[in-house]
């Protein structure tokens, strides 16, 4: 994988100001700004794997971007939704029996509270990693198949992908905490830094989806072949 180019690619399109730009307008639009954003990452993540000159996409298929996001965001929510089960479950027990233990003095009950607050958390934070690994690697068989809303969920494919690569994929990890701190930089100025530095980190996420997907795909080649 080339990590860096992730971060550079975009400079090298005369248009980028604009075009990440445009992007960053899009993203301000209610409900379905950010879901369209995402489209258009897809859409960098299929130029990536079919290795095309021109990765970033110009806003002339508003439509098919605001399709293909919500596709990617369906399939990041189903991801996740273990998640977000388990969290709301402890949202809503833990303080329940915290409670009953205040009212009730019962030291016991406070115990079995800390403790099982403790080990859901850890486990959380595990299958946080790991839906971080593999939505990736969704995502990516998504942009192949050309927004074929099945590929996200292909399974066999997905985890084949992760098994074949786990290496690009831990840089895809790491490159989303990189983007995560640009993205950041935008309070510096603000609201409009803020949505700008957005949309430029989602098209480095989208490069490294990419990526990770081709070196994939080629080791599983490599291997067939041997």
């Amino acid at each position: 994988m080339e990590f860096g180019r992730a971060f550079t690619y975009a400079f090298e399109d005369s248009d980028w100001l604009k075009k990440i730009g445009i992007a960053a307008l899009v993203s301000l639009i209610p409900l379905i700004g950010l879901i369209t954003l995402l489209g258009w990452a897809l859409e960098i993540t299929r130029r990536v794997i079919h290795r095309e000159a021109e990765l970033l996409p110009a806003w002339d298929n508003f439509g098919d971007f605001v399709s293909n996001g919500f596709k990617a965001f369906l399939v990041g929510f189903v991801y996740a939704l273990p998640i977000i089960l388990i969290s709301g479950c402890l949202n809503t027990v833990l303080p329940l029996l915290t409670s009953a233990a205040g009212d009730n003095g019962g030291a016991v009950i406070s115990t079995v509270v800390t403790v099982v607050s403790i080990c859901f958390g850890c486990f959380n934070f595990i299958l946080s990693i790991m839906i971080c690994l593999v939505v990736p690697a969704a995502l990516g068989n998504l942009a192949a198949s050309g927004g074929n809303l099945s590929a996200g969920f292909r399974f066999n494919e997905i985890f084949g992908l992760l098994r074949a690569a786990p290496g690009p994929y831990a840089l895809v990890l790491l490159g989303g905490l990189v983007s995560s701190f640009i993205a950041g930089l935008g309070l510096i100025a603000c609201l409009i830094g803020i949505v700008f530095t957005q949309a430029l980190a989602m098209s480095i996420n989208a490069h490294l989806w990419g990526q990770a997907y081709q070196a994939a795909k080629g080791l599983q080649d490599s291997s067939s072949a041997a």
